[in-house]
């Protein structure tokens, strides 16, 4: 079972500080900002890291083991204050070890009649000169969810090369609801920073597709964010 604390608001411990890249101060210090909120979980053991990679046959990579190590998932959020409403806003969320489960159909968008995903390979146009080669439903590649976009899409953690996957093989791409792929970043570190960065704002990973973000999910971003690495 999975290990929590009370939700803490604002960043009172040094490690949590660290974690969020300062974001909270200048989040809490923002007009009309209000109730900036993260779920503390407790660091990940080195045995429940060595039990997943042995269940999915995949070795996990070097920097997303130090993030668990560091706290079993994420979840951070922070609310707007307009008139006398307060509205929900920013969520920043990285899967547990336990949520960080393989795609496969029945977590996809499934409806009656749907097509499955091995239909789905016939529409995946190959790698372009700019472009790395998308992910692959088969087994092709190995897809793990890290984050759901609160129905969104999926941010995923990719292996390339199908089972036994090693961890220098792996990329953050993003899943749109129309089921295409967008590639993200190399690393989970640098994917890491991307979500600090654009604070959890909703449908900003959109910002890396050729459609972009929606006109409504494009408010002002908070000056003074902090771009620095953590682990």
């Amino acid at each position: 079972m999975e290990k929590t604390s009370p939700p803490l608001l604002g960043c009172n411990k040094p490690h949590l500080e660290k974690l969020t890249l300062g974001v909270t101060r200048i989040l809490e210090s923002s007009p009309g900002v209000t109730e900036v909120t993260i779920l503390e979980k407790v660091p990940a053991e080195r045995h429940m890291i060595s039990s997943w990679e042995q269940k999915n046959n995949c070795m996990m990579p070097e920097d997303l083991k130090n993030f668990y190590l560091m706290t079993n998932g994420f979840h951070m959020t922070w609310n707007v204050k307009l008139d006398d409403h307060t509205i929900p806003l920013g969520i920043m969320a990285i899967n547990s070890i336990s949520k960080l489960t393989q795609l496969n159909q029945s977590s996809m968008y499934s409806l009656p009649n749907a097509p499955t995903l091995a239909d789905l390979e016939d529409d995946i146009h190959e790698a372009g000169e700019d472009q790395p080669e998308k992910p692959h439903f088969d087994s092709r590649s190995v897809i793990f969810e890290l984050d759901s976009c609160s129905g969104n899409g999926k941010v995923c953690l990719v292996y390339k090369t199908g089972k036994p996957a090693l961890a220098q093989d792996t990329e953050i791409w993003f899943l749109d609801r129309a089921l295409y792929w967008h590639f993200l970043t190399d690393t989970f570190t640098a994917y890491y920073r991307l979500l600090i960065t654009h604070l959890g704002l909703p449908q900003w990973q959109y910002a890396f597709t050729s459609y972009g973000i929606s006109p409504q999910a494009k408010p002002k971003r908070p000056e003074g964010l902090s771009k620095q690495g953590c682990f």
